[in-house]
């Protein structure tokens, strides 16, 4: 009996210590309160009762309520997420297609000008030919 009562607080600190040091490593960084991820490791590890409860106070991060927006793990439903319709492809997508008429459109008439800027090069220096052989 009281080996049990003498190692039954050594049991609760290491139990607490595990708990502890595993939710802390697992938390994200900015969600943690207080000090930074690594003092809060650091002081569980070094004063694991003190750390351990100082940690379940005030480093833990506040529990979201249910009505949270969704992210990626936070185990909403799939049928309780947030969905946006996104275009599945370009293809569907209406405003990157009217982009596109709009640079061929703009391409179409850039090709046209230099095609009659050629043109008339072309019968300028024909013209120049027919004023040499003449």
């Amino acid at each position: 009996m009281f080996l049990v009562m003498r190692g039954l607080p050594a049991l609760i600190e290491i139990g607490l210590l595990i708990f502890c040091l595993i939710e802390a490593i697992q938390t994200p960084a900015d969600e943690i309160r207080g000090l930074a991820k690594g003092y809060w490791i650091l002081l569980i590890i070094v004063l694991p009762l003190v750390g351990g409860i100082a940690w379940l106070v005030a480093g833990r991060p506040l529990r979201q309520p249910s009505n949270a927006q969704w992210r990626m793990g936070s185990g909403f439903p799939e049928h309780e997420r947030n969905r946006r319709r996104a275009p599945l492809g370009p293809d569907d997508d209406q405003d990157f297609l009217s982009e596109i008429r709009q640079v061929n459109t703009e391409q179409e008439e850039t090709l046209k000008k230099w095609e009659a800027d050629l043109k008339r090069r072309e019968e300028e220096q024909r013209r120049r030919e027919r004023d040499i052989q003449d």
